[in-house]
């Protein structure tokens, strides 16, 4: 027979794992998509708690009164939810990458529902999303989330967050200007030649004025870009690879934040 006998202090340990893994899950990549059921992530986030119950050590959580108590389990929440937010930040690389080369392609005002953001994006801002995902899960992304997470608690004791502000506004900040630099470079491709494309039609423009070349432009920014875009597609996994070093980079820098 089982046994599921537990003491008190036992469930109010179990609690607060239970608190910053679910607070992690629903934010964190590919596990917070929208299409992927509450249910399924809820269990999940149960499950994983059980594991990681497990194997740490059974230390007893020192409080005096409800208050208190309730104090530590908001801290747990942020832990999980500053964590997950570091990696998630990286994924909106790519939609930036997308706004950026649907802006030089004229394709900026067409924008399509992205069920797992429920955001409005652009249509290269999609597929560089879902391809990017696609490689960053085969390169094995949901195993380094998870046991990142695990890690954090060798880091971060339950109730032993330390919040250090400046490193948090820092990592943010050195995050910034790697997120620009990181999104230029996925869309480059499509960039330069669109710049190259614009000069060759000013040039058509000033050499026979009696073309509408805003009409004849449009056409062949979009073949073009279409074009490059299906050939830039070798570079994807590059990118993929630079995103998940910075993913990694920012999970380090939350956890350096709060510990």
């Amino acid at each position: 027979m089982l046994d599921y006998s537990f003491t008190y202090g036992e469930l109010e340990l179990f609690i607060l794992v239970l608190v910053r893994v679910t607070s992690f899950i629903f934010i964190a990549p590919f596990f917070s998509m929208t299409n992927t059921p509450r249910m399924v992530r809820i269990g999940l986030s149960f499950f994983i708690s059980i594991l990681l119950f497990n194997v740490l050590p059974h230390d007893p959580v020192h409080y005096e009164t409800l208050i208190q108590y309730s104090g530590i389990v908001i801290k747990e929440v942020l832990t999980g939810l500053l964590i997950g937010l570091g990696a998630n930040l990286c994924m909106l690389i790519v939609n930036f990458a997308g706004h950026i080369a649907d802006m030089e392609m004229g394709l900026s005002m067409v924008s399509l529902m992205d069920p797992s953001t429920r955001d409005n994006v652009t249509i290269s801002g999609i597929y560089y999303n879902y391809t990017v995902m696609l490689m960053l899960l085969i390169s094995g992304l949901h195993r380094y989330l998870i046991q990142a997470l695990a890690q954090t608690y060798t880091l971060i004791p339950i109730n032993g967050q330390v919040f250090h502000d400046n490193k948090l506004i820092n990592g943010i900040i050195s995050f910034m200007g790697d997120y620009v630099l990181i999104g230029f470079r996925i869309c480059l491709p499509i960039f330069a030649v669109m710049i190259i494309l614009n000069a060759i039609l000013g040039i058509l423009a000033k050499v026979s004025p009696q073309l509408n070349m805003f009409a004849v432009g449009i056409q062949i920014k979009v073949l073009t870009g279409l074009s490059i875009l299906f050939l830039s597609s070798v570079m994807l996994p590059d990118a993929a690879d630079l995103i998940f070093k910075q993913m990694k980079h920012m999970v380090v820098t939350m956890v350096e934040a709060l510990s």
